[in-house]
């Protein structure tokens, strides 16, 4: 077992570390924060009628973690013997699950602004995010929670929203879509359910950006209204900390509600994210919780509005 081991970024910087694995020759990278450990090979116990890309379930200090075989999910030709593989243990959206790999490098820190989307969705297909330049050569961020989504549907994470109750939640706002809302998310498929749900409880009044670096640019546009902007922390060019550490500290948008929405909601991640200044977090497996979250953070901020006018 190798205890994967951060290196304490200052919050707000725009930079984390990634975790740089194999798949055949072509190295990949996981955010350190998703990554709890590297295991040798464990075994497993094949699971019937799954994805062949599930390679089976282990049993790690009495836990029972699923195992992902990347290099068979992306097709990839493994370099590595199953019995030799490397196993990194990921845990995110409020799972824990084991990508099986062909090697693990090393850890690098890196800023958002090395993640390049040009060469990303129809030349490097649906599950790679980013190409990461790094030392001459190209190392591929993976959305990852769409893998997951893909090889196990029943992980969805709208599978328990029920839009019939979005009126039970959004009493006490007069028409949900005079709100403006801003969401910072850099997965397609995240941004395509975010849409959906917030829609569904009548926030129609939506602006989907692909990372933060857009969010902000919109967001201090002259003449620009944003009323809640909701923010991933993984993200190109501009993160979801530092995006909320430069709009809280400009008077100009100080005042804007900030929800982090994230899959890697930690302790640590949590801590972080309150001390840039974003008082409302919620986990990605609770976007079925979202509408109720986001009409709460409406209530509330108009309840705070109407006391200091009073004041």
């Amino acid at each position: 077992m190798q205890e994967v081991k951060k290196v304490i970024t200052e919050v707000g910087t725009n930079e984390w570390q990634v975790v740089v694995f194999f798949l055949g020759d072509q190295p990949f990278a996981i955010n350190v924060d998703k990554t709890r450990e590297i295991l040798r090979w464990p075994g497993s116990r094949v699971i019937p009628d799954t994805s062949t890309a599930l390679a089976g379930i282990t049993s790690v200090r009495g836990e029972i973690l699923p195992m992902v075989d990347l290099r068979i999910f992306l097709d990839i030709e493994p370099q590595t013997p199953l019995e030799q593989s490397k196993v990194i243990v990921a845990e995110f959206n409020d799972i824990k699950l084991g990508f099986v790999v062909d090697a693990v490098e090393r850890l690098y820190r890196i800023s958002s602004e090395d993640l390049d989307s040009t060469l990303t969705g129809k030349y490097l297909g649906d599950w790679i995010l980013y190409v990461i330049k790094r030392d001459s050569r190209n190392v591929l961020l993976l959305d990852y929670e769409a893998i997951v989504q893909a090889i196990s549907p029943e992980l969805s994470m709208q599978n328990k929203w029920d839009p019939s109750r979005a009126p039970e939640f959004t009493q006490g706002i007069s028409n949900p879509g005079d709100y403006r809302i801003i969401v910072a998310e850099d997965s397609p498929l995240i941004r395509k359910q975010l849409k959906e749900t917030l829609v569904s409880g009548g926030f129609v009044n939506l602006l989907l950006c692909s990372d933060g670096k857009e969010a902000y640019d919109a967001i201090t546009r002259e003449g620009a209204r944003c009323d809640l902007l909701i923010t991933d922390v993984e993200m190109p060019r501009l993160d979801g900390l530092a995006l909320t550490r430069r709009l809280k500290e400009n008077s100009a948008t100080s005042d804007i509600p900030i929800i982090v929405f994230s899959s890697i909601m930690a302790e640590d991640i949590k801590v972080k994210a309150a001390s840039v200044g974003a008082r409302y977090q919620i986990a990605k497996p609770e976007i079925s919780k979202l509408v109720e979250y986001v009409s709460k953070v409406i209530l509330e901020e108009q309840e705070a509005k109407a006391q200091r006018s009073v004041g």
